[in-house]
């Protein structure tokens, strides 16, 4: 398989990370992102909103609507791949213990309530979807968005994004597996800049970073070719 395109903006949040020169820094310097950073304060979501949102929620919704008053999109991609993962064990814990389940937590628990909050609270019927595909999210988000821009659209927006996994799971994960929210909106046109060819020797096993965030680590550095192991795939990469 092989695709290209051009970024046009991008936006990222993650504990202690938010402005691109925070980023920057961080994509030269190689830091771990610390879990226990705080998360900068959201900038363009309504308050009433950001409180029926959960952690990887927010930064989604908030990063788009930033992207959204900046640029001028006609599709929105949301790749995510735990989705409302704290909303759903609040759920099942929930009914484990018997008691009442929230009605809020019911209303959201799907996975394409970040990219419709998103809508709603841009006002804008703009044609969106949402996707998850395990360790490979970010890349088949790159893939939807490439699909949209194939029927005709522009300008599409993919915010990749996941929110805090709950502590109950951590015993059952793999070790290096992020747990912490993040989200990274990317701005995309068609274009050759950017060349993505996927080749097979991936090791599938889990890393440190997520997908979306590994890869900006190399757009930001400049780098010419980079490669981004998934589950069965290696997806390489070349800057033109």
């Amino acid at each position: 398989m092989k695709f290209a395109f051009n970024i046009v903006d991008w936006q990222a949040r993650a504990p202690g990370l938010s402005d691109a020169l925070q980023w920057q820094a961080w994509s030269r310097q190689e830091q771990t992102i610390d879990p226990a950073a705080p998360l900068a304060t959201l900038t363009d979501l309504p308050m009433m909103t950001a409180r029926r949102l959960n952690s990887g929620s927010k930064l989604a919704v908030d990063c788009g609507l930033a992207m959204l008053r900046k640029q001028t999109i006609d599709a929105v991609v949301y790749s995510s791949r735990h989705g409302e993962l704290e909303r759903n064990y609040r759920i099942l814990h929930a009914l484990a213990t018997e008691q009442d389940v929230s009605p809020t937590d019911f209303a959201m628990s799907v996975h394409n309530s970040a990219v419709g909050n998103l809508t709603i609270a841009a006002r804008q019927p703009i044609v969106s979807s949402s996707i998850s595909a395990g360790m490979e999210t970010f890349q088949q988000g790159l893939i939807e968005v490439m699909t949209l821009l194939q029927a005709g659209y522009s300008r599409v927006l993919l915010v990749d994004f996941d929110g805090a996994l709950p502590a109950f799971y951590h015993p059952y994960l793999p070790p290096s597996l992020p747990t912490w929210p993040y989200a990274l909106a990317l701005v995309i046109e068609a274009g050759y800049t950017l060349c993505c060819e996927t080749r097979p020797g991936s090791d599938g096993k889990e890393h440190s970073l997520p997908s979306g965030l590994m890869f900006l680590r190399h757009y930001l550095s400049d780098a010419s070719s980079f490669a981004i192991p998934g589950e069965r795939l290696l997806w390489q990469w070349t800057r033109r």
